[in-house]
């Protein structure tokens, strides 16, 4: 009699795309509202986008209950930082913090794939992108999820980052005005959504800038 072997993984992967893009005042985070196992929709409207701070937003894709832990720790976390500093983390504290929270379990990794997005000490937006162990780079923009192999490149078209070998160093925020950034994520995910199953439904769309967080939604292909 053969042998049965359990094919039983901690991990499921739930899909969805993720985008940030940084300007010179702004930040724009944008994440689907479709999540699914498989070839099953488990539901339409589950937001990927999670406020860590003031000026911090991260958007998440990969595995749900993951990300779920992980805001969970990163929200105490900051409580914990709160009640000893007297004040709120700044964005780049909080990016180090996510890196090394997922370095920390990276022997049985969060399998999140982020994105975090806020405006720095100065006012400027910044973006940081991740791998589910912790290795993370400052970028002008970025993509996570599904439908990132079909986003990246458009937005390299579109926004042409300069070399991080360049020096003296470039600065990475995006040279477009926040309501055309808005406009290129709103096409982006439009894009993605015809060749993705993974990504659709909606869009909810935060955007950080001096006056605070704001969010907008637009619908996406259903099918």
């Amino acid at each position: 009699m053969p042998k049965e072997q359990a094919n039983w993984s901690p991990y499921d992967n739930n899909g969805g795309s993720c985008v940030a893009v940084a300007g010179a005042d702004y930040c724009v985070i944008a994440a689907d509202t479709r999540m699914s196992t498989g070839y099953n929709i488990l539901t339409r409207d589950y937001s990927k986008i999670c406020k860590l701070a003031d000026k911090c937003v991260m958007a998440s894709s990969g595995f749900q209950a993951d990300v779920k832990a992980l805001q969970k720790h990163l929200a105490a976390r900051h409580l914990i930082y709160q009640h000893q500093h007297n004040k709120q983390m700044s964005c780049l504290a909080m990016a180090q913090l996510l890196s090394n929270t997922l370095y920390y379990k990276r022997f049985f990794p969060y399998y999140s794939f982020n994105v975090l997005g806020g405006l720095d000490n100065e006012g400027k937006g910044c973006v940081f992108t991740y791998d589910a162990v912790g290795s993370y780079e400052k970028v002008g923009y970025s993509s996570q999820g599904s439908g990132s192999t079909l986003i990246m490149p458009f937005l390299d078209n579109q926004l042409k980052s300069p070399s991080p070998l360049l020096l003296p160093a470039q600065d990475a925020v995006t040279p477009l005005a926040e309501a055309e950034a808005i406009d290129l994520v709103k096409t982006v995910f439009a894009s993605a959504s015809e060749r993705d199953i993974y990504t659709g439904d909606k869009l909810e769309i935060v955007v950080i800038n001096a006056d605070g967080i704001r969010r907008e939604y637009m619908d996406l292909r259903k099918d």
